[in-house]
């Protein structure tokens, strides 16, 4: 086997090492779900995007930006290639397994619920109806056998279109993970692919679409946030609260993104994401690991995918983003207005 020199191996544990670094001090260290601890209004104004879009915005998404375009150029480079072999190295034990470590935390989740009852999918979404919480048990005891997967998916699509009866579409668009998992636990009991596409695609997708959406809604409603930074102090790590949202949505829709782009990129992301994910638990405790536990199972599955490298030029990650970035906030903000008869600018 071709041994690595020094050098690339330095400069492999620098990159390593830095990225370790920005997770550390990042402001979006704990990533809890404000839903889920703080008091919220889905239908009241959000912060116009005048307001919004002020120069420190701009200037951040620069940042976010440019690191994209940087990490896509490592990509292609000796040191891109080294920094995947030794991702795949360290993630060999779980890449096989990462089926039924899904179907494992799947039901732990579920069963987590069960226990808590009253709750649909997330802690903010509560319902009387009793028959939901049994449900939950059975998608839980359908993760047990391959033929069963397909109704369990069935169910937690189910579950997402009663949230939607329940609390509306655009509270829903927080959850898109849900059916993205659903797909995955689907096709994966059907042994199949859809569209050409493979089942941690599509809840790689999910987990991307509901994080990207998550940062908007830090943007859009700081407000949110600010109790929970009072009673958590150390979470903006000394930063002005406003700075922190702000910095916090940036930092979260960079990551989102980066798990749609090239394969370095995303496991990147997806490593970033469930140290940031995993961080919040010592923060804000069993809720959080019960809340969370399904989305870093996802990107446990994307950090330890060995898909092979997708080819894409650097010059594109700019363009996507940027577009990305003006849809989701178009479309964020038109659906409220459209819905909710709030103002847009």
């Amino acid at each position: 086997m071709h041994e690595q020199s020094p050098g690339l191996r330095r400069l492999a544990k620098t990159t390593a090492l830095s990225a370790g670094f920005l997770v550390a001090v990042y402001p979006l260290r704990a990533a809890a779900h404000v839903k889920w601890f703080a008091a919220y209004d889905v239908a009241a104004q959000p912060k116009e995007l005048a307001e919004m879009c002020c120069p420190m915005f701009f200037l951040l998404i620069a940042c976010s930006l440019v690191t994209i375009w940087l990490l896509s150029h490592v990509e292609r480079t000796v040191v891109g290639a080294f920094l995947l072999r030794t991702i795949d190295r360290l993630g060999r034990v779980l890449q096989p397994r990462t089926e039924a470590i899904f179907r494992a935390c799947t039901a732990v989740f579920f069963v987590g619920l069960w226990v808590l009852g009253n709750i649909i999918l997330t802690p903010e979404l509560k319902t009387d109806v009793v028959a939901i919480s049994w449900l939950q048990f059975a998608i839980a005891v359908g993760m047990f056998w391959r033929a069963t997967m397909i109704f369990s998916a069935i169910g937690i699509a189910f579950l997402f279109a009663f949230g939607v009866y329940s609390y509306g579409a655009f509270h829903m668009m927080d959850y898109p993970i849900f059916l993205g998992a659903a797909i995955y636990l689907g096709l994966s009991g059907l042994q199949r692919s859809l569209f050409g596409r493979r089942p941690i695609d599509y809840a790689r997708w999910g987990a991307a679409i509901t994080l990207i959406w998550a940062s908007v809604e830090k943007w859009a409603y700081p407000q949110w946030t600010f109790p929970l930074l009072q009673t958590h102090p150390t979470l903006a790590m000394g930063f002005n609260d406003v700075f922190y949202m702000i910095a916090a949505g940036v930092v979260e829709f960079g990551l989102a993104f980066a798990l749609l782009w090239t394969p370095l990129v995303r496991r990147l992301a997806a490593i970033a994401l469930t140290a940031m994910f995993v961080s919040a638990v010592f923060e804000f405790g069993k809720l959080d690991a019960i809340g969370h536990l399904l989305i870093v199972t996802i990107l446990v599955a994307i950090a330890v995918d060995d898909e092979p490298k997708v080819e894409r030029r650097p010059i594109l990650a700019p363009a996507y983003y940027c577009a990305a970035l003006l849809g989701i906030v178009v479309l964020y903000y038109g659906a409220h207005a459209a819905i909710y008869g709030t103002k847009i600018i």
